[in-house]
Order: C-alpha cells, then structure tokens, then sequence
C-alpha cells in the first residue's frame, strides 16, 4: 500500500503542540481555547463569519456553506470551539453522558480488508471462529453485575462470504448468515439478562436489518469517510467493499426507513480531505432530517497500528480533531448527540469538551476495546472527575438516548421500550445516577 497523505491539514507539522501533553488546561490555554473568547466572532476570519453568526442564531449551513469551513486556518479554531460549545449548551446543556457496556466481539472474521483494522482475522489466525451464545452471555451477565447496561455486538463484515469455515461453522449451528446468528445470540443476551442489545454488525440489507429491529436497542454503521478516491487501489478500501460510499449510505437509509435507531459517525486522519469531512457530515445530516433516527455521531481519530498497511501513517492530531469536532456540531446543530472515545486520546480527551462534544459512548469496566486493543477505556472514576474538572455533569445513559424513551417512542419495538423504562429514571437516563458508578465525594475511588 502507498503511502497516505492527509490533504489540508489544521495547522503546520512543525506546530509545538503535541496530542500527548498532560497538561489539558495547559494545553487548551495555549491553543486559545481557555479563557475561551467572549466574542467567537471578532476573531473570525471574514470568511467565516456569515457561517458562524447564521448557526449562533439557529440556522444550519446549507450544503454550499458548509464548504467554506474548509478554508479555516488555526487562528479560526479558537472561536470555531467556542461557538460549537456555544451550541452544545444550547442542546444539552451541563450533561455529559456514556453508555456503561461490555464489549462482545462475535466473531473477528471479515470479508474485508481495511488498510488500517487489527479487528478482522482470518480462520487461521484464531481458535475460535465465533463466540458461542453461552460465551457470549457469561460476559453479558459479568456486566450486568458492574451496572452495564448495553451488550455491544461487534463483529467482521460477512465473513461467510469469504470464508468457507465460517459458512460451515454457521450451517452446522443451523445458521445461513452471520447476522441469522446474531439475531439468535442477541435473543439468548435479553432472555438472560438485563442488558439492551446494540448491534454493529456492518452494512445490512432491509430484510436483515428487518429481523434485528425486534432485539436491538439501537444499530450502528460508521460512515467513516464517503469518498470514492478511498476505494483506489493504495488506499485504505480498496480491498474492503463494505466501505463503497453508496454502500454504507443506502444501510443508513434503510435505518432511518424502518426507525431504527442508528450510531455512525465519521474516522478522521485515513487520508481524506477537509471536503470529504464535510461532505461525509452532511450526508449523515440529510439522512437524519429525512428520518429522525440518528441518536449520535461519532468523530473518531485514527491511530496506527503495527502489523497492517497503515502502520507508518501518522496519528490524526489534537488539533484536526478539534476542528472536526467543531465543525461537526456546526454542522449537526445543537441537539445533536457528538462523541469522541476517551480511550482513543487518553492524555488529552477532556479537551474536546471544549469543542462541543456532549457524550463519551461507550465505556466498559470489564471488556476492552477489541477494535483498538491497545487503548484502554478510562476508569469511570476518572472520567467523572476530568468531565466535572470542566464544569459538566457526567450522566450514565442507556443505548438508546432519554429522548426516545420518554418522547419518541415509536422508533422502539414495545418490549424493547418496556425493558429500556425498567433501567431509566424518571428523565431516561440509568437509574442510580453516576453514584453508582463513583462515590462522587471521594473522586479517585470507584464502586465498581
């Protein structure tokens, strides 16, 4: 594989801020963003600032508008956060939450193969093809234990496609398809405990993603970057046909058809374009006003790893993350959820508070992160101190967001609905609150 180039980048290589200083007030003083600026406007380039006043008085970007964030410079990204934060308390306020979760790793088999991924594996890299129904609710059971509150299922992109011991393996279970046992393990994960399903299992067809609807909280496909330029030969899809940009669009647009609730998001530093950010932003947007179903957006950097085509590609940086993150709320408007994983910027993360973000998604005390094994979740202990350090309440949620609990409930299966009002308080989010979590007088301990 070639190498990449990531084409407009925020700032100059030779910028002195790293992503690994541990100083975030530091951190955030230097780059502007603390104290953060009374006025955003004023320190606007020109170009910008029709953009900026229209969203601080409630009117999205159009689809041409938007582009011209791609001309901001880094004396733009201070005033760029401070209104995105802006909006971010217009639609949330003082909240931030996560989803208490166990990691289940159905199977690591994939039809594809991504430029970057350590997740996929091949049958002669593993003994154990899929996990069984029983593996899979032992951990689910584990977590119930420590308070979780959503099963994520992750799992490769189809891998009886390419595999003929994955097709065996499922057709002496009983199984045609991968996603045919899903939905089974996703059965076995209700009927035996009181966590709430949310699958990520790739792109889905309307009759697959029909039959996971009645036991999914929630369903989720990263749009990661819609660009056709990505699926070239030396680029990080080329040999991965899950990730064409009609593809994944048109499995988002089936969610939205068949309300189901949706998680996607967009992974930055693979060698896109400011412009393709973008336009990969407002086509999530496009789908979310044509259907309502997308609960959050996530803005995930990407950071290499050895043993794959990328592993000499640089790690997207603190600064093109915050711009991405900023521009996203731009984009997205106030109410819209926007995540960024903790565990991926572990020495600096409190700093996209800054940018507009009002979630952290999932974080497990029991399971890593088998997509980025090497990037441990932080404790809950000290993600609540570092989100209260700024000023905000940190709240545990469920898979599915409180206002599709409480208001919009249509988009939830009945029994779906009734398990999700069991485990929510009188506001939606999880019943005890973080106290059960973290004794919150004492914020270097943990109750779990």
């Amino acid at each position: 594989m070639t190498p990449i180039t990531t084409h407009n980048p925020i700032c100059p290589t030779n910028y002195p801020i790293q992503s690994g200083q541990a100083d975030v007030s530091a951190l955030a003083t230097t780059l502007g963003l603390l104290p953060a600026p009374s006025d955003p406007l004023s320190s606007l380039s020109p170009t910008l600032q029709p953009l900026v006043s229209a969203a601080l008085d409630g009117h999205l970007p159009d689809d041409t508008t938007a582009q011209t964030l791609t001309h901001s410079t880094p004396q733009d990204l201070p005033a760029l956060c401070r209104t995105a934060a802006i909006l971010r308390d217009q639609g949330h306020g003082n909240t931030v939450t996560f989803s208490p979760k166990v990691f289940i790793p159905l199977t690591q088999l994939c039809r594809d193969f991504c430029g970057y991924c350590t997740f996929r594996q091949s049958p002669s890299q593993t003994d154990r093809l899929y996990m069984t129904p029983d593996q899979a609710v032992e951990v689910a059971s584990a977590g119930q234990r420590l308070g979780c509150t959503e099963a994520l299922f992750t799992l490769g992109e189809r891998p009886e496609q390419r595999y003929p011991q994955a097709k065996q393996w499922l057709a002496g279970r009983g199984f045609r398809t991968t996603l045919d046992y899903l939905g089974h393990v996703s059965t076995r994960v209700l009927d035996k405990t009181t966590l709430l399903p949310h699958a990520n299992p790739g792109t889905m067809s309307r009759r697959e993603m029909s039959g996971l609807k009645p036991l999914n909280t929630s369903m989720g496909v990263m749009m990661e970057v819609l660009s056709p330029r990505l699926t070239l030969p030396g680029m990080p899809h080329h040999r991965a046909p899950s990730k064409y940009p009609a593809v994944r669009l048109k499995t988002l647009d089936i969610a939205g058809q068949l309300k189901v609730l949706f998680t996607t998001g967009i992974l930055i530093g693979i060698g896109e374009t400011r412009q393709e950010r973008i336009d990969t932003l407002l086509a999530i947007r496009h789908s979310h006003q044509t259907y309502g179903h997308v609960q959050e957006v996530i803005i995930q950097n990407f950071r290499a790893k050895p043993a794959t085509d990328m592993s000499s590609h640089p790690d997207a940086s603190t600064l093109d993350l915050l711009w991405t993150v900023a521009v996203a709320r731009l984009i997205l408007g106030p109410h819209m959820s926007i995540q960024v994983p903790p565990n991926l910027s572990a020495s600096d993360y409190p700093i996209y508070l800054l940018a507009g973000i009002n979630d952290w998604g999932g974080v497990s005390p029991l399971t890593i992160d088998y997509v980025n094994p090497e990037a441990p979740w932080p404790s809950l202990a000290d993600l609540h101190r570092h989100t209260a350090a700024l000023g905000f309440n940190l709240k545990p949620r469920l898979p599915v967001y409180p206002r599709y609990i409480l208001d919009e409930s249509d988009f939830l299966p009945q029994p779906i609905r009734e398990r999700a009002l069991s485990l929510a308080d009188s506001d939606g989010y999880v019943k005890g609150g973080i106290q059960r979590y973290v004794r919150t007088n004492t914020a270097s301990s943990s109750s779990l």
